[in-house]
């Protein structure tokens, strides 16, 4: 079977040698550059322990010094994967996603009409040209000198005009002796309807050539000068040289500029890839108008590790950004990223050059956030999570995100970055009051007045009781941890009066979901915070404390510590009011409110003696286990009679 050569040009373009060998070698991280696609690995094909295998990934060749073993990436597969030169071809066409083309005795045919049809568009592309400058080109020159692309940018670029007329070009290339079929083939004309002459497809349009990564041109982008025009820009129509989703504008001189160590940015459209070039910013590419696809994310990632996707900053831009990231979560791989730069509102790359120059760019660049963090972003933006309904759809929708993750490193690191923004937007506020009463009435939105600084509950030394509350619960939730999963939401909510208990809380709850969570709490603060709080002896008495793992117990003690912590605070907050209230005239109102806030603390308080009924109060308020309390008065009594006191109770 016989293949074009086209098709063998396109598997090589489309093919990353050090991607192909990687699978095969492990590189070495001193001596390669990764960025020049200058890679360096023992060689696969002779035991060695030194680095002489050296694979050039823009060149697409590979040589060993040692063994002198040298080819191409089909090479690289025929040896080492022990297969003929046609099945390294179609392994190789399956992983880049070409079709095999079938057995065709006129494939020969075929290749020579590509060919024939690339020679047609570099025609095209001098035609152009050479209209740019002649008259009709006058308004055309005009327009490119208004957005800063003078002559020697219009030559870089190969920057053409397609003068208004049905059949100019048409007329020009059959005067050439081009066949018809050619021209529309290369989708430079159209049939038509009427029967009569085909016509060209670009009129009164800025033309740009669009070529591939070996630099032949395959398609047009025309730019309307028509302000009324329905199509601003419009590109060929797909033909046997152009897929518009796997073609780069720009392709070719922005892969041997990331050679040179510079970020690949990637823009929206022509004129931002030309003004990024001209400012120096020389690796940049654009997708050719259309949402960015997965052919070509792969082509950037063939260019370089984590590209920048450089949009514009207005609504549609950031649309584009979102899209991109629901492409591109599927194929991630590790070391292969995004990273996303959101031009100021309202300017695209173009207008921040003309406005701030390339300081301004870079500026943009230097800030672009990581891919999870704009999708952290876009799930949060504009929405409000005061219940835990709510939390816990944003959860899912995160969960349902994540598992599109192939790759399960990533998809580990991923979620552990989400649990880390969720913690911070979420986490409890400190030395806060949980109701607050304004001008649109009560909400639960957490406010520190003046005036609760004054009370037991916030102050460090009269609130004890208090704080011995919040050592239990965060105790309790250390050593059964399991339990976490059904009071997370209430220690969210437990204000702390004490800082470090208030650490303890932030850092348990950002690793509630770990394995280990007290091990991680352990490594996040030290294992001295942990036992300081485990061994103060209230804890230390408590039975869920004595008892870890029990969960029936830990779920009975932390409901009814955290019960009363909050009526507790409920007690406190009715009582601020109440002394806001006492500065106008006191009514029944006040009195029966005070009244029912203090009912249900000593509710509280009692239930807990209540339901056991093997509890007692201590001096400072807090419930004693009545055997252990036995047991702690006979110790005194033996230690009191050994120092000649009075003889042990019986």
């Amino acid at each position: 079977m016989s293949l074009p050569p086209g098709f063998l040009d396109e598997l090589r373009s489309r093919t990353s040698l050090s991607q192909v060998v990687g699978r095969k070698v492990m590189w070495d991280a001193r001596k390669s550059n990764q960025g020049k696609g200058d890679m360096w690995a023992p060689c696969p094909f002779h035991h060695e322990k030194s680095a002489s295998f050296h694979v050039d990934d823009r060149k697409g060749y590979y040589y060993c010094f040692g063994c002198q073993a040298k080819g191409d990436a089909i090479t690289f597969v025929r040896e080492t994967e022990n297969v003929e030169f046609m099945e390294a071809v179609r392994i190789l066409a399956e992983e880049s996603g070409m079709q095999m083309p079938e057995r065709d005795p006129q494939a020969q045919q075929k290749a020579d009409k590509r060919t024939q049809l690339a020679d047609v568009m570099e025609m095209a592309v001098q035609h152009y040209r050479l209209m740019l400058h002649a008259g009709a080109g006058t308004m055309a020159r005009a327009y490119l000198d208004h957005r800063g692309l003078n002559e020697a940018g219009r030559e870089r670029f190969e920057i053409g005009f397609a003068p208004e007329g049905w059949q100019g070009l048409w007329d020009h290339l059959v005067g050439k002796g081009v066949a018809p079929e050619l021209i529309i083939g290369a989708g430079l004309a159209k049939p038509s309807s009427r029967g009569g002459k085909p016509y060209d497809t670009f009129r009164n349009r800025i033309m740009f050539p669009i070529r591939d990564a070996r630099g032949k041109c395959i398609a047009f982008g025309g730019r309307a000068m028509d302000p009324d025009d329905n199509a601003k820009y419009l590109n060929s129509p797909e033909t046997e040289l152009f897929d518009k989703g796997r073609s780069l504008y720009n392709h070719g001189p922005a892969r041997e500029a990331t050679g040179r160590g510079q970020a690949l940015i990637v823009a929206e459209g022509y004129m931002d890839v030309i003004a990024l070039e001209r400012a120096g910013f020389e690796a940049s590419v654009a997708p050719l108008g259309t949402a960015i696809t997965e052919s070509q994310l792969q082509l950037m990632w063939r260019i370089a590790d984590e590209p920048i996707i450089a949009l514009d900053g207005d609504k549609a831009g950031l649309r584009a950004a979102m899209r991109v990231i629901d492409t591109a979560l599927p194929l991630l791989e590790a070391g292969k990223s995004l990273r996303f730069a959101i031009m100021p509102e309202g300017l695209d790359p173009d207008d921040l050059i003309r406005a701030k120059g390339p300081g301004g760019v870079q500026k943009v660049l230097d800030q672009a956030m990581p891919m999870v963090d704009l999708l952290w972003q876009r799930e949060i933006e504009g929405r409000v999570f005061d219940s835990p309904e709510r939390k816990a759809a944003l959860d899912k929708a995160l969960r349902e995100k994540i598992k599109q993750i192939k790759d399960p490193s990533i998809r580990t690191h991923y979620g552990q970055a989400i649990k880390d923004m969720r913690w911070q937007l979420f986490r409890p506020q400190r030395n806060s009051k949980p109701f607050q009463k304004g001008k649109g009435g009560w909400n639960a939105k957490p406010q520190v007045q003046t005036r609760t600084k004054t009370t037991m509950l916030a102050a460090n030394d009269g609130g004890i009781e208090h704080q011995l509350r919040e050592a239990v619960v965060l105790s309790i939730a250390l050593v059964t941890p399991e339990v976490l999963d059904d009071f997370e939401y209430a220690l969210e909510g437990m204000v702390c009066v004490d800082d470090m208990n208030a650490l303890v809380r932030d850092t348990l709850l950002r690793f509630a979901h770990d394995p280990d969570p007290r091990g991680a709490v352990e490594n996040a603060l030290g294992p001295d915070v942990v036992e300081k709080l485990l061994m103060h002896p209230y804890v230390a008495i408590t039975p869920a404390v004595r008892d870890p793992g029990n969960t029936e117990i830990a779920r009975q003690t932390l409901a009814a510590e955290l019960a009363k912590l909050k009526t507790e605070r409920g007690l406190s907050a009715e009582i601020a009011e109440a002394e806001e209230d006492l500065l106008g005239l006191a009514d029944e109102a006040m009195t029966w409110r005070l009244g029912q806030a203090a009912e249900a603390r000593n509710n509280a308080m009692r239930s807990q003696q209540e339901e056991g009924g093997d509890y007692e109060m201590g001096p400072n308020g807090a419930p004693i286990d009545k055997d252990e309390r036995a047991a702690l008065d006979a110790l005194r009594d033996n230690i009191d009679f050994t120092r000649g006191g009075k003889p042990p109770r019986t």
